[in-house]
């Protein structure tokens, strides 16, 4: 399609140097050195700052993962909504993976050799409270927030085509596959306790989940083709419709996104195969060995940005006097869904509409199998493999009755929004944010002991 041209030329050259990243970087490191000089009294904000330079070096780190992800996918042929789901997922829920685990280690080892096994026990159970609201709030910000950013986005940027169309598949698989986790994981939450055998159910689930993209992906490179075949032929000259049309009579279904797809693929000018990193300032040629080796080392990084970003979120409860899952489901949920939400944008400036919105739910359902399940498992090794408690002083943790509803709630509303025509407009991304503005709202009032 000839309106998604422009869109790789018009964005922020992949060869150069990301000037208004960089910017930002220099501005909120200058503001963690202001607010470290002024001292003790500034500390909050402080905390801050260094949230937000934590965030930046997470987006950094797995920019040139993502790089390297895609180069994987596309050397492997994997359509877009199916990479979406897996590749550019696992690159962006990282940060949520690692903050997860070092919020169980830094709580169970705060405990000490000379702690009791009650202790220990209370310690996991904060830690894993923490990493819940953690994977909860990233659920709601990549669910609403993501897609409503890049549905702005491209309502002033493609001004040809200034909605996100999302496919049927997208909705139907991903959608439903979120859907279905997210009960499960609610049906987990309202028992008192959580056991290690439900990290492993997630993980079991989420194999099932590969299998079926895995699945899907044979079946769309044989669809692809099809239709280059039916298009070197008799669909030479036909327009989108027309091959639908004829492929469909032949017993080949396929959608105009697969024409479209099909002529634009062989037309397109190869990408530069190459990571970025530092802001653009130097990029890393990518072949099968390099592009694992970004991924590992990004990897680390991401991991050990994630180790101050949990020690951060702790100290700004602490600093607050409110429970750290009330810090970590705004804070943490946020800054380590920034990766989510470039990765998302990109997609959809590239005209990759239906892989901006399946990387949104496939990181929703990464979260919930893998980055909920592992630090699960640590937890429960740690503590002698003894069930996390998700009671405080006999009564639920604190935000977890309300976070439960609101899950239920908001995934309905988002999902239906997305359903309706199939795309995201202008109008429907304000909507989108307004409700993410509520989920705030929540956590804020909650952390007042407004709410329970």
């Amino acid at each position: 399609m000839s309106d998604d041209a422009p869109a790789s030329s018009d964005s922020d050259s992949d060869d150069g140097i990301d000037v208004k990243g960089l910017g930002v970087a220099v501005v909120a490191v200058a503001c963690l050195g202001l607010f470290w000089m002024l001292g003790p009294a500034w500390k909050l904000a402080y905390l801050f700052a260094e949230v937000v330079v934590i965030s930046i070096v997470i987006w950094q780190a797995c920019d040139p993962f993502a790089d390297a992800a895609q180069w994987i996918g596309e050397t492997f042929k994997l359509p877009g909504s199916v990479r979406g789901a897996t590749l550019d997922a696992i690159a962006s829920s990282m940060p949520e993976l690692f903050s997860g685990i070092f919020f169980v280690l830094i709580a169970v080892t705060a405990v000490g050799e000379g702690g009791t096994q009650q202790a220990l026990e209370a310690a996991g159970a904060e830690g894993y409270g923490a990493t819940i609201a953690t994977c909860a709030g990233s659920a709601v910000y990549n669910m609403m927030l993501i897609p409503a950013v890049c549905a702005l986005v491209i309502s002033f940027y493609r001004t040809s085509r200034p909605v996100i169309d999302v496919e049927d598949d997208v909705i139907a698989r991903d959608g439903l596959w979120f859907v279905c986790c997210e009960i499960l994981l609610i049906l987990f939450l309202f028992q008192d306790q959580m056991y290690w055998w439900m990290g492993l159910v997630f993980i079991g689930l989420y194999v099932v989940y590969i299998v079926q993209l895995s699945r899907d992906a044979g079946k769309f490179r044989g669809k692809m083709a099809k239709v280059r075949e039916h298009l070197e032929g008799p669909g030479a000259e036909a327009d989108e419709d027309t091959v639908v049309r004829d492929l469909k009579e032949s017993g080949v279904r396929v959608s105009r996104a697969h024409v479209i797809k099909a002529r634009e693929g062989d037309g397109e000018e190869e990408d530069d195969d190459s990571a970025g990193i530092l802001f653009g300032v130097a990029d890393v040629p990518l072949n099968m060995v390099t592009a694992w080796t970004v991924i590992v080392v990004s990897t680390a990084f991401a991991a050990g940005a994630c180790y101050f970003l949990v020690d951060a979120t702790r100290a700004a409860a602490t600093e607050l006097g409110v429970p750290t899952f009330f810090v970590a489901v705004i804070v943490a949920a946020a800054a380590s869904s920034v990766p989510d939400t470039f990765l998302s944008i990109g997609s959809a400036m590239r005209g990759d509409d239906s892989g901006a919105v399946s990387n949104a739910f496939g990181s929703n359902i990464f979260d919930i199998c893998i980055c909920l399940s592992i630090p699960l498992l640590v937890n429960s090794y740690l503590t002698g493999w003894q069930p996390v408690s998700l009671l405080q002083d006999g009564e639920p943790i604190p935000g977890l009755v309300g976070l439960r509803i609101l899950l239920v709630v908001l995934t309905i509303v988002t999902l239906a929004i997305i359903w309706h025509n199939r795309q995201l407009t202008r109008t429907k991304a304000f909507v989108l944010c307004g409700l993410y503005g509520v989920f705030i709202a929540y956590a804020v009032l909650g952390s007042l002991g407004v709410l329970f």
